[in-house]
């Protein structure tokens, strides 16, 4: 009984949130994107967090030089395309990919189409974002039309 008792809590809540159920919100981990509250963190008692990633403005600056303080993240691409720089490599994640970066890699999302959207899984939910020195130079952004 301990045991089935113990997979309960680390489980957490089932939760179903649907479009429209939580809007797109600025006030994420970037302005320049926009993230609606899936509710993942809170039912997975912050175990881990799912983000929504749409684009909300055109690309200047990118996100800087940065890596994750986490266990396990992963970048599924819905619809357009981001460019990354993984270390020193400028690596093009499209509609349908799936990137798996292992903790502590520096990367920089410095290119995003309009239409860009991508689904963010991270943990633990409370992950942190430590900014860091770039191993290379940054190739420019694509201007939105």
């Amino acid at each position: 009984m301990t045991v089935i008792t113990k997979a309960k809590e680390s489980v957490g809540q089932f939760s179903h949130v649907k479009p429209g159920d939580t809007p797109y919100r600025p006030d994420g981990l970037r302005e320049f994107f926009l993230y609606p509250d899936l509710g993942i963190a809170k039912a997975t008692n912050g175990k881990v967090i799912a983000h929504l990633v749409k684009a909300n403005l055109p690309p200047t600056d990118g996100t800087g030089w940065h890596h994750h303080v986490c266990d396990f993240q992963i970048v599924i691409m819905m619809k357009g395309w981001a460019k990354f720089m993984y270390e020193d490599k400028v690596t093009l994640v499209e509609a349908g990919d799936c990137v798996h970066q292992r903790p502590g890699m520096k990367h920089y999302l410095f290119d995003y189409s309009p239409d860009m959207e991508y689904l963010e899984v991270v943990g633990p939910a409370d992950f942190g974002t430590v900014e860091a020195e770039g191993p290379c130079a940054i190739p420019p952004s694509t201007p939105w039309k």
